[in-house]
């Protein structure tokens, strides 16, 4: 099989049959592409002529042209995941990349905000609620069921109106690989919610739709529109990281916890599928235990 075919068909494999996201087939796609160019170069454009010799050299090459070392794991893990698949689907006798390595990505701990910075965030959400105007109304509503559920963005924006259970405080979502969960949220979360259904979300709706949060335009907020808010919200506050949803996920978890959650309920919570995941937020607790206990114990 040509490998831009083989291509292709994996990336229609994943999206339609391991039901992943958008955005992640087009990250695969494009590493994968990238390397078909790569052996193209070297005269192979068959699947079946990919070997790990050339895998190695196409990593090699990433490397010294300054790749970073997590792009370079993506690369690696793009590349066994294709194999892997063109060798169970017998379009291949073996997987080229079962024994390709690709350096550890450096580790760096997420962002959390502390929860005096959270507070403040909240607040003054809430002020600008006070006279009435829809687009802050839903603001609050979607900081506040981030910060309660630690939910990811595209599993916010992707929320229907059915997917949420006031009298049972719990959200339904749709995670990575279409792997439904249920998460908590608390009164403030419900109570903004509630505040955004009853006040903003007829103003902000053009025309009948299912999706819970609204844009400007009527339609499912997006992504970028989320990822807008927050960068505004936390972009200027003192603290190195992103300033994405996702240090509102990290933020959240972190909180959890530091006020003794167990680590398995927040793996659930998360919707991780490997424990190792979630424990980087032991890791950031214990680096704030560490600083808390630099700057305040007098003999530290």
């Amino acid at each position: 099989m040509h490998l831009e075919r083989a291509v292709d068909d994996f990336a229609a494999h994943l999206s339609v049959e391991r039901g992943f996201s958008a955005h992640t087939v087009r990250s695969y796609r494009s590493d994968l592409t990238r390397l078909a160019e790569f052996a193209d170069g070297r005269g192979i454009t068959d699947a079946g002529d990919l070997d790990l010799e050339l895998l190695r050299d196409w990593l090699w090459s990433g490397s010294k042209s300054g790749l970073a070392k997590t792009t370079l794991a993506r690369r690696s893990a793009a590349v066994r995941a294709l194999t892997s698949w063109l060798a169970r689907s017998g379009i291949v006798p073996s997987d080229a990349a079962a024994r390709l390595r690709a350096p550890k990505a450096d580790q760096h701990l997420p962002r959390v905000l502390t929860r005096v910075q959270m507070d403040g965030i909240l607040a003054g959400l809430s002020t600008r609620t006070l006279d009435g105007d829809p687009a802050a109304i839903r603001d609050l509503a979607i900081i506040e069921l981030l910060y309660a559920s630690a939910l990811r963005v595209s599993e916010l924006t992707g929320l229907d109106l059915g997917s949420i259970d006031l009298d049972r405080l719990t959200v339904r979502v749709l995670g990575k690989g279409s792997k439904e969960r249920v998460v908590p949220f608390g009164v403030p979360a419900k109570n903004a919610i509630v505040d955004y259904l009853v006040r903003a979300r007829r103003e902000l709706a053009v025309e009948p739709t299912p999706a819970f949060f609204l844009g400007a335009r009527g339609a499912r907020i997006g992504t970028r529109a989320v990822y807008t808010l927050v960068a505004s919200l936390i972009g200027e506050l003192p603290g190195g990281g992103g300033s994405g949803p996702h240090a509102l996920r990290h933020t959240a978890a972190t909180h959890l916890l530091d006020g003794g959650a167990d680590l398995r309920a927040v793996q659930e919570m998360l919707g991780h599928a490997s424990l190792g995941t979630t424990q980087i937020y032991t890791h950031v607790s214990a680096e704030r235990l560490k600083e808390s206990y630099r700057s305040a114990h007098p003999r530290a």
